[in-house]
Order: C-alpha cells, then structure tokens, then sequence
C-alpha cells in the first residue's frame, strides 16, 4: 500500500465506503466497471481492483497519474528486484532537486537532507536514461517512478504536505532515502488510467460504478504536491517564491463559485448507473444542495459516518477545534 500523506486519503474510510457500495450496486461486482474519477493516490480504486472487471482511474495531477498507473494499470508482475538494488546503490549527485529543494541548496529549501535530495536527483536521472535507452518498458518506467515518489515523501521535511516545509530537519526526514518497491495487486483483468479534466473525461467514459471525491475546500492540490510533481515530471522550470511552487492546474472544484456548476455537468453527463460522492460537512457544497442537485438525476439516498479530522499536525492545540468530522456518501441511482 502507498503512503503518501495525503488529505484526502481514504484509507480509514474504506470499509464504509466499500459496505455502502456493495449494499448499492450488489456483493458480485466481478462484472462492473468502477471509475475513480479524482483518484488521487488511488487508495480507493487499489481496493476495488480485484473485485471488478475493470477499474478506470483519473487524477489530473501527474504524480496522482503516476502511482494510478502503477498500481492500478500495472496488473501482471515483472521481475523488479535488481533494478531496485541498482537504484539503491547508487551514489547521489547535486541536481536540481538537491540544488532548489534541499538542505545545503542554492535555494535553501529544506523539504529534504543534502544527502536524500542527491539521491532523488541521481535515482530520477537513472530512470530516465533508463526509459531513454529502452532497458525499462513502460509499465516499469511506472513502477520505478511510483516507488521513488513514495519513498521521497517517507523523509520529506514537512508537517504533512508540500505547501511548506519545517526550518529545523525532523527525525523521520534526517533518515537516509531508501527506495521500497511500489507493489501492485496483479488480476487477469486489465484497467486504465487517465491524467485528465474529469468533467471532460466524463463524457468519453462509461461504466457501473461512478465514484467521485472531489476536493472539499479551496486548497488546491496542485499547491500542496507540488514537489512529488517537480520529481514526476523532472523538467526545467524557475521555481518560484519561498516553497519553490511550479504552475499548476487549478480546479474548479476549489471555488466556491464554480464547484457547483462543475458537479451538475458531471453528474448529467455520467453514463454509469450508481454514483457515489464523498464529501464532508466542511466542503464548499451543503449537503442539502448536493441532495437537490443529485435528485434532479435519479434516486437519492445518504450514508453518514463519524471520523477523526485530518491533523497536520499532532502537536497542535487540541481544542483549536472538534477532534471529528462527518463523512458523507451520497447516493444517486441514475434514471
């Protein structure tokens, strides 16, 4: 399983969110395709691949993309162990990460050790000649890329996401960067893999189960990962400001003027039969709006459940706010 510390991320969530669905749409799913249509590290879709006929993942963040396409689009096992070790081995180099994101860089950012942002550098340097030279096909390039990302963010220097980073090194950062292989759940079937605008890609799609986990407020993820993009994509840009920020996608569903507009296309334009949306009580829709926008599309019903919020931060003051938060699936058979 991945780890990246994501906001979003459904790990706890999952057995409420796999019961609502069973009870829905039927225990057998071995013949419904299931779309994740904001998958972000895939944790939901990783669950349900094998027990559907095809999972269809979408996240239009590019390390979103990357771990989607290797634990969800890579399903047939190939020999990884020695490219792993190779990587391991090798020696670290003063590159662009080390020189614009790490401790001892010109920039002076310290989302990683000297020695750990050198080692990202020589390791994303190595999959990429490696791809070049075609010793790794693509479903390895994947595999590769996945694993260095996952074990980049076990030692990043951060509170929880990229949108900052801690001026002293914290103990788990000091660790020295070693790459654990992202292992995938192998099935007969085949799956596929998007990095698209889902309410564009909604409309080329169709399935069973549709499941949607938008963003509930205004932070924008493209903001807070944006250093798993930088060594993703590990091209040449200025980066900007204190956090060394890139561009990057802006989504609608972060305002508060659009968000709404946004959910109604997606939900007229679904050509699946079952749709479930999480969301929380905090989001920028109110449920009663998501309840009227989703009966105007079929039948409605709701699912709650009660969770730990999300703390980026252990140490804070723990009565700043309530320690909970409401979980919502709601439910929309389409007619």
């Amino acid at each position: 399983m991945g780890s990246i510390g994501y906001i979003g991320s459904k790990h706890k969530l999952f057995s409420f969110i796999s019961e609502t669905i069973s009870g829905v749409a039927g225990n057998d799913l071995s013949q419904k395709v299931f779309c994740d249509l904001f998958a972000g590290t895939g944790i939901v879709g990783r669950n349900f691949k094998t027990s559907v006929k095809q999972v269809i993942a979408n996240d239009v963040e590019f390390y979103s993309y990357v771990l989607n396409r290797n634990y969800i689009g890579n399903h047939q096992s190939f020999l990884s162990e020695a490219l792993i070790e190779e990587l391991n081995n090798l020696k670290g180099t003063k590159g662009f990460i080390f020189q614009e994101y790490s401790e001892g860089g010109k920039a002076g950012r310290n989302y990683f050790t000297s020695e750990n942002g050198q080692k990202i550098d020589t390791v994303r340097a190595q999959i990429k000649t490696w791809r070049k030279a075609t010793k790794i096909n693509d479903d390895q390039y994947y595999f590769l890329l996945a694993s260095l990302l996952e074990s980049a963010d076990k030692v990043a220097n951060t509170a929880s996401v990229y949108g900052a980073y801690l001026k002293k090194i914290k103990p788990s950062a000091a660790k020295k960067l070693v790459i654990k292989p992202a292992v995938f759940l192998e099935t007969n079937n085949s799956h596929q893999v998007f990095q698209q605008d889902s309410n564009e890609l909604i409309k080329r799609i169709e399935g069973d189960i549709l499941y949607l986990d938008p963003p509930y407020n205004a932070r924008q993820y493209g903001a807070n990962y944006h250093v798993l993009n930088t060594i993703a994509k590990y091209d040449t840009f200025v980066p900007k400001g204190v956090t060394g920020l890139r561009d990057y996608y802006k989504s609608d569903y972060c305002k508060k003027g659009e968000v709404l507009n946004s959910f109604t296309e997606v939900l007229k334009n679904a050509q699946f039969k079952y749709i479930f949306l999480s969301y929380n009580n905090e989001g920028l829709m109110t449920s009663e709006i998501v309840k009227e926008t989703m009966k105007r599309f079929g039948k409605y019903s709701l699912e709650t459940t009660k969770y730990q919020r999300f703390k980026a931060d252990k140490t804070e003051n723990r009565n700043h706010k309530a320690n909970h938060t409401f979980e919502y699936l709601h439910i929309l058979e389409k007619e």
